[in-house]
């Protein structure tokens, strides 16, 4: 059935006539549809009842006051109540669970002076006998509910992982085996590794794959960190996704590993002092937004957590909460894509082909610059990222910039 309507798809793309002004790149094709994990968010108050007031299907927790070192703070005493309150919230959300393992509490620290965050010694290397105790007791308690469980937080970076990538790869494959044993349906995404910070990604990213070849892959999703420097744009980003591709092909990752970003946001100083932090606000905030989730289906991220929630974050670039121009974007493409089926090419102008026989839809938007678009002959309305809406003529060539457009039929 799903084959059938994906065919369906195609063909009502060509008769829709989305033409952009050059030729572009071969079809990005869906075997299924967008699902609402595809939108993710990091909620840093999530135990204490935060709820977004924008829809969501997948929540990270981590910067949530529940990191290993918090929740197990002397080698035999559990605070469960952290994490019991922010599971039970994003249960009540009906948000799907990603739960950080790492990082190491200072009881159980190699080095006590490797790391700060959240705690002394939190970037050193357990114990095998630590870790494996500490992944059953998670996994045994919380299996009715996480989702996935990642390894670690940003590992190539020393902020947060003093050890080797073997090391990491040790306990990615040693956790994996519990996690299996305990919660078979549960997915194991590796540690993440940011990439905009390049001599680190090259240090730790590639000799992480290669020691996870050699223990057969024992993870379900890569992950990394997509944050372009403080002065780049969702097509910084973009280049970044095709850097670790290929890095991936190079590894030889199976092709059944999923790409997730479980951290994107913009704006975030560094690196270096050519790069200070940068507010971005008004329109282009919600377009960013927007080419975010929308480049993820263009060129193949599984997932993107939005970094975060939360009230006046001087870190980043975007605001994220009730009433800011971001999360109206977030909203606004969430309903564009949440259960499509969807066909996409890059070009001059990118276009994504959504939606069904009964209600069409195209989105369009340029990774840099401008280019031209003809208006689908079924379209009637086209609305921007930021909701706002303005009818169209079909067969009309419109000038498409940064700002995602989508163009379909009149709401009756």
């Amino acid at each position: 059935m799903r084959r059938v309507l994906l065919a369906t798809l195609m063909t009502t793309a060509l008769g829709l006539g989305v033409v952009a002004s050059v030729p572009a790149t071969a079809a990005t094709v869906a075997p299924n549809p967008i699902p609402a994990s595809q939108f993710g968010m990091h909620i840093p108050d999530i135990s204490q009842g935060v709820t977004p007031t924008v829809p969501y299907g997948a929540v990270r927790l981590w910067d949530s006051g529940v990191a290993w070192g918090q929740v197990q703070q002397k080698k035999n005493v559990y605070w469960w109540n952290g994490l019991d309150a922010a599971i039970a919230n994003a249960n009540k959300q009906g948000a799907q669970i990603m739960y950080v393992l790492g990082s190491t509490p200072t009881w159980a620290a190699s080095n006590t002076k490797q790391g700060t965050y959240p705690n002394k010694g939190a970037a050193s290397m357990p114990s095998m006998k630590d870790w494996k105790a500490w992944v059953t007791a998670v996994v045994q308690r919380y299996s009715a509910s996480i989702e996935s469980y990642q390894i670690w937080n940003e590992a190539n970076l020393t902020t947060f992982w003093q050890g080797t990538p073997q090391q990491m790869a040790d306990l990615t494959a040693e956790a994996a085996k519990i996690i299996r044993k305990y919660d078979p349906t549960a997915k194991v995404v590796s540690a993440s590794t940011t990439v905009r910070l390049t001599s680190a990604y090259n240090k730790f990213f590639p000799a992480y794959l290669k020691a996870l070849k050699k223990k057969s892959w024992p993870i379900d999703a890569v992950a990394v960190h997509l944050y372009p420097p403080s002065t780049g744009t969702p097509a910084t980003r973009a280049d970044y996704i095709v850097k670790v591709q290929k890095d991936m092909k190079s590894a030889k990752v199976p092709a059944s590993k999923q790409l997730w970003d479980t951290e994107i946001n913009y704006g975030i100083k560094g690196p270096g002092s050519g790069n200070p932090d940068k507010n971005i606000e008004g329109a282009t905030a919600a377009a960013w937004v927007a080419q975010t989730y929308l480049d993820n289906i263009r060129l193949g991220v599984a997932r993107a957590y939005w970094y975060y929630w939360d009230q006046q974050a001087d870190l980043v670039g975007i605001q994220m909460f009730n009433g800011t121009v971001g999360s109206v974007g977030y909203q606004t493409v969430y309903g564009w894509m949440k259960d499509r089926f969807y066909s996409c090419t890059s070009g001059d102008v990118n276009v994504c082909q959504l939606g069904d026989n009964d209600f069409p839809q195209v989105i369009a938007w340029a990774s840099t610059g401008s280019g031209t678009f003809v208006v689908p002959a079924a379209a009637t309305q086209t609305c921007t990222a930021l909701n706002q809406c303005t009818p169209v003529i079909p067969g009309s060539t419109v000038t498409i910039g940064s700002m995602p457009q989508w163009f379909g039929l009149t709401p009756s």
